[in-house]
């Protein structure tokens, strides 16, 4: 095997393993820089909808029910839950694959019952108390979700509609009727509002970064071997050719031969200098014996 094609091996093996190696940490960085940019989305979808809450608890709940309406028809402004959902249900006309739900197992509103996998949730919450906040994927039929997940405790304020129909707003009661939504215990876990966002987009992107960065890579390689190779013919395969040639010459009894050009201080210059030393001295060796 000539030295060329064994050095390209070598370096074939070495660029190989760098880019193998390259490949795997910059995958799992661009997968984690996607996860952490949908994560920070839901967090901000989530604290966006908790400052609708509080906002409607402070400063539109207590103006409607003091007007005349508030007794005799249910108003679900009155509500912050509410208010929450009917402000995402806007955000969703521009992004459909957002979704924000306060599921609860008892919930006043039926559209807001649980499903399986969020029952799961909140009683997840129920046997870890002192969790705040769980974070977690999930496959959909329009692709992986990343979702944000924390627990709805029953406050004070929310005791006052959900404890027993009896003392509940009639107007509630005339809207939702009195067999669900009650029950309700101070400080337990009573739901889970649950933010949901698609990862499809993050990940596409981070495919296609990964995919580019393997492109780059392997032209760079690609070039790097070749520059390497110019590199290792003239300075190295050429000149030793060069030696090789004249030896074979002079072992077959042609002499005669100029002596080559030293060029540099390099090895392969002090080989040549050394070949050319040698072949001066058999030039003598000759001329002696022929006298």
């Amino acid at each position: 095997m000539k030295l060329l094609a064994k050095f390209n091996l070598v370096l074939i093996f070495i660029f190989g393993l760098g880019i193998s190696l390259i490949a795997y940490f910059a995958y799992n960085f661009l997968m984690d820089n996607a996860r952490q940019q949908v994560l920070q989305q839901a967090e901000l979808m989530a604290a966006s909808a908790s400052a609708t809450k509080d906002y409607t608890d402070q400063h539109v709940s207590p103006i409607l029910e003091k007007t005349p309406q508030h007794s005799s028809d249910f108003l679900a402004q009155t509500i912050p839950f509410s208010a929450a959902n009917v402000t995402f249900k806007y955000l969703r006309s521009s992004y459909p694959d957002y979704v924000l739900r306060e599921a609860a197992l008892n919930p006043t509103n039926l559209d807001d019952r649980a499903t399986e996998w969020e029952v799961d949730l909140i009683n997840y919450f129920r046997n870890n108390p002192n969790q705040t906040q769980h974070v977690g994927e999930r496959s959909t039929p329009t692709g992986q979700v990343l979702y944000v997940a924390a627990p709805i405790v029953a406050a004070q304020g929310c005791l006052q509609c959900h404890t027993q129909p009896s003392i509940a707003p009639k107007a509630m009661i005339r809207h939702y009727g009195p067999d669900h939504g009650f029950g309700w215990k101070p400080n337990d876990i009573v739901g889970a509002q649950i933010v949901s966002v698609p990862m499809s987009v993050p990940i596409a992107l981070a495919d296609r970064g990964f995919h580019n960065l393997l492109i780059s890579l392997g032209a760079i390689f690609l070039l790097t071997i070749v520059l390497i190779d110019l590199a290792m013919y003239f300075i190295v395969i050429r000149p030793l050719r060069r030696v090789s040639k004249s030896a074979d010459l002079i072992s077959k009894g042609e002499i005669d031969q100029p002596l080559l050009a030293v060029n540099g201080k390099d090895e392969i210059a002090e080989v040549t200098a050394s070949f050319n030393r040698m072949h001066t001295s058999l030039i003598k060796a000759f001329e002696m014996l022929n006298g």
